[in-house]
């Protein structure tokens, strides 16, 4: 898989890129994921999928670092936007050991995170298992990456 970006954008009206994440879709708030959506998609796209990572999370299991808040996949690739609160498609296992959106929720006083929601483009419908990780799901998907982009937000407790 190409790790550089692709002129593919991801959106949010609830935070803007490097801004901060709304209390209302942290796990101190409603934990709903926030309204996505994109434009410019590659030619060619069959599916996506999304991630949303913290990178600042000071965990490391298996040889992986940071925190997984989020893994969808199984998104047709005429789908432009998720609504908030999207309980639709295949949610993988997020490191809260459950499936679907956990919003963030960085140990207090540990400062501000960055939490990554990343937008894949994928060449085909990849068949996948339910309630892949976040490092399964790209290891099985990395074949068929045509695109990616990410939106950045931010998120600190008191």
């Amino acid at each position: 898989m190409g790790f550089a970006l692709s002129p593919m954008r991801l959106d949010s009206d609830a935070f803007h890129a490097g801004g901060a994440i709304p209390q209302r879709y942290t796990g101190e708030g409603e934990d709903i994921s926030p309204a996505l959506s994109w434009t410019d998609v590659p030619k060619g796209t069959e599916a996506f999928a999304i991630v949303c990572h913290d990178p600042d999370a000071p965990l490391i299991s298996d040889g992986h670092y940071g925190f997984v808040h989020w893994v969808l996949y199984d998104i047709p690739g005429s789908t432009r936007a998720l609504s908030e609160g999207c309980e639709d498609f295949s949610q993988g296992r997020n490191d809260f050991g459950q499936a679907g959106y956990g919003g963030p929720m960085p140990p207090p006083g540990h400062g501000p995170h960055r939490y990554y929601f990343w937008l894949l483009a994928l060449d085909e419908a990849v068949e996948l298992p339910g309630r892949l990780g976040m490092w399964e799901l790209l290891e099985k998907i990395e074949p068929h990456v045509i695109g990616m982009n990410r939106l950045v937000g931010t998120y600190q407790r008191g």
